[in-house]
């Protein structure tokens, strides 16, 4: 499978407490932080939760 290279682009500063943890399960902390994660439906749903505050590329 094909792995995905996840940036948190916006905070999570006055995010919903639902968003906030999504960010925090993806394994994202700091603004500018980059995860590797494979690409799987339920990593895509996430990220298609908090797309606005991501920059998401396969690698």
């Amino acid at each position: 499978m094909p792995n995905l290279k996840i940036i948190l682009k916006k905070s999570k500063i006055g995010r919903l407490e639902k968003q906030v943890a999504t960010v925090e399960a993806l394994g994202l902390k700091k603004i500018g932080q980059t995860v590797i994660k494979e690409d799987t439906p339920q990593i895509r749903g996430m990220i298609n939760k908090i797309d606005f505050m991501l920059e998401v590329e396969e690698v």
